[in-house]
């Protein structure tokens, strides 16, 4: 008996240590990755003129047209959380360049042969991306405010919204890094980023409800992460706004399109050596 409870002690030991020195390694990353953010902040915001632009010029212009139904909010304020979800994606999708990069001038190589596990690399830059979001976040907070969008400014309504633009970040740069483990070269990877934001963005909520749509794109919709990232932000950012799913039900979709981007890209990242 007691034998077998100090092995099990053991095991808990070992689980304990596996756990710290992952968390510990994807801090590193994290770190490593939010410093190259700060050196060149002037990306970050300049990725904003464009939400911010389909915020003040589409959104007032089809606020005039109730061609389409937003139930009992604004076109604006239906439209503020697709615009960021919007800035989210755009800013995250060719977040997955800077792995090739990295490859070209021979980082890739350093890591691989570190004791990090590939696992807390991937994880520890999805998790940077996180702070591109929270940038985007805030302007579009600022600005909705100002064209008069009635936000819903509650402690748990802020720490939700948080929390999904952390996920959303983390879900979208970890596609991308997994175009830039299949591409490997810039110039296809920035052909592929450009292909896939517009069919993303358009196939979800952010614009429109998915219910206007014909059937074969709501199809497509409902397998995109980004319709229930959208959904799940017009739920709590505005008042009176309502999503198509309760937020644990886009929260859970959110975690699972998570986990399985992270397994694909902890398979494909040593490939980037090759």
């Amino acid at each position: 008996m007691t034998s077998g409870r100090q092995e099990g002690q053991q095991e808990g030991w070992a689980d304990s240590f596996f756990l710290f020195r992952f968390l510990d390694e994807s801090a590193a990353i994290v770190e490593v990755e939010v410093r190259k953010i700060l050196r060149d902040a002037t990306e970050m915001f300049s990725r904003a003129i464009q939400p911010v632009l389909w915020l003040v010029i589409f959104g007032q212009v089809f606020t005039k047209m109730r061609a389409i139904p937003t139930g009992s909010i604004s076109y604006v304020a239906f439209l503020t959380p697709g615009i960021l979800s919007q800035s989210i994606l755009f800013s995250t999708i060719f977040y997955g360049i800077s792995v090739i990069w990295e490859r070209d001038l021979g980082i890739i190589h350093k890591l691989m042969v570190s004791p990090a596990h590939r696992l807390s690399l991937v994880f520890g830059k999805s998790l940077s991306a996180g702070f591109r979001g929270l940038v985007q976040l805030v302007i579009i907070y600022i600005v909705a405010a100002i064209m008069g969008v009635n936000l819903n400014f509650s402690p748990a309504a802020i720490a939700a919204v948080l929390l999904m633009v952390f996920l959303g970040s983390a879900v979208f740069s970890t596609f991308s890094l997994i175009i830039g483990c299949i591409v490997k070269t810039r110039e296809r990877f920035m052909g592929m980023g450009q292909v896939l934001t517009m069919p993303l963005f358009f196939a979800s909520s952010a614009i429109y409800p998915v219910s206007i749509m014909p059937a074969w794109l709501q199809w497509f919709a409902k397998i995109n992460p980004l319709t229930y990232l959208v959904d799940s932000l017009r739920g709590i950012m505005i008042v009176g706004g309502q999503g198509a799913h309760s937020f644990g039900f886009d929260l859970l979709v959110m975690i699972l399109v998570y986990a399985i981007f992270l397994a694909i890209a902890d398979i494909l990242y040593p490939t980037l050596i090759q």
